[in-house]
């Protein structure tokens, strides 16, 4: 069988990818643990957070942190586990210190002796920046699709 209208995969840009698949599943399993705090480090110094399920958005790291910090502290409280899943990214790089990533996200909760719902599914879209340990988020924003 031959496959047509393929191009060949640039090694380095399959690398990149790779890269920023590992950085978000690090970035969901720390808020997933209720690691806000560590969580908030993945942003920029001045990262927005921002969606159109919020009032206003959370702007600079310790905002990101202390709304993130919030959040969990709720859920762990009321006995549920959110477990975020991110998939079907779509990396563009701007250049070598900045891409632009598209993905879609769902979030599971599951009651403690409950059954896993799926809570939400949203879009995201992040501009990531290198530092020097790898990426950070500059600006993230999620578009619930149950808000139109």
């Amino acid at each position: 069988m031959t496959v047509t209208g393929t191009t060949p995969v640039d090694p380095g840009f399959a690398m990149l990818y790779q890269h920023i698949q590992q950085f978000y599943a690090r970035q969901m399993q720390l808020l997933d643990d209720g690691e806000a705090e560590k969580w908030a480090e993945t942003f920029t110094e001045d990262g927005v957070f921002d969606g159109n399920a919020f009032d206003k958005p959370a702007v600079g790291r310790s905002a990101v942190g202390t709304a993130a910090r919030r959040a969990v502290d709720g859920y762990t409280a009321r006995g549920i586990q959110r477990r975020h899943w991110l998939g079907m990214l779509s990396v563009e790089q701007r250049d070598a210190d900045e891409v632009l990533v598209t993905c879609y996200a769902q979030v599971l909760e599951t009651p403690r002796g409950g059954r896993p719902e799926l809570r939400a599914s949203t879009g995201c879209r992040d501009l990531l920046v290198r530092d020097g340990q790898g990426w950070l988020v500059k600006h993230r924003f999620i578009h619930r699709d149950d808000l139109g």
